[in-house]
């Protein structure tokens, strides 16, 4: 039940209990109980709405930032990356495999905030080596939802 749980919340975070009983043929308070173990254990870590920005009036610069850094002696790269996810602008910190050590995601209100982010915390970093910023022109797709189709437009099966 757990994992069929997740794989309808994940997709809607905003499915009732009830409709996940419904869809499981299961209980609503047994579902709501695995929930609740699931928030409890940090299984489920938080609940997230997608949002389109670009339909608001709300000027807002996303990027994607390639790190490398100086892994610390018996930490590896755990305390640089609680360092960077540490900073309000930073959303998301992977460790990578390829070219750079950490993908850093982040949002500013400007080409200029974010670009005074890298150069004046992020790149000042003891560890950090080195950068290279990628802002988003456009989504397409995130946390597998389509941003925005357009019907007009011959399909591409994948």
């Amino acid at each position: 039940m757990r994992e069929r749980i997740l794989q309808i919340i994940e997709k809607n975070s905003k499915v009732g209990i009830d409709e996940i009983a419904i869809r499981l043929g299961e209980n609503e308070i047994d579902v709501a109980n695995e929930i609740k173990a699931m928030e409890e254990e940090g299984v489920i870590c938080g609940y997230h709405t997608l949002i389109d920005w670009e339909k608001t009036n709300i000027e807002k610069v996303s990027a994607l930032i390639e790190v490398t850094v100086t892994p610390q002696r018996g930490q590896g790269f755990d305390s640089i990356a609680e360092r960077i996810y540490n900073y309000p602008e930073v959303n998301a910190v992977y460790l990578i495999s390829g070219g750079y050590d950490l993908l850093v995601m982040l949002d500013g209100k400007s080409l200029k905030q974010v670009a005074s982010f890298v150069s004046d915390k992020l790149s000042t970093l003891d560890s950090v080596l080195s950068t290279a910023t990628h802002f988003v022109l456009k989504r397409y797709k995130d946390h597998g939802t389509i941003i925005e189709q357009n019907d007009d437009r011959e399909k591409i099966m994948p």
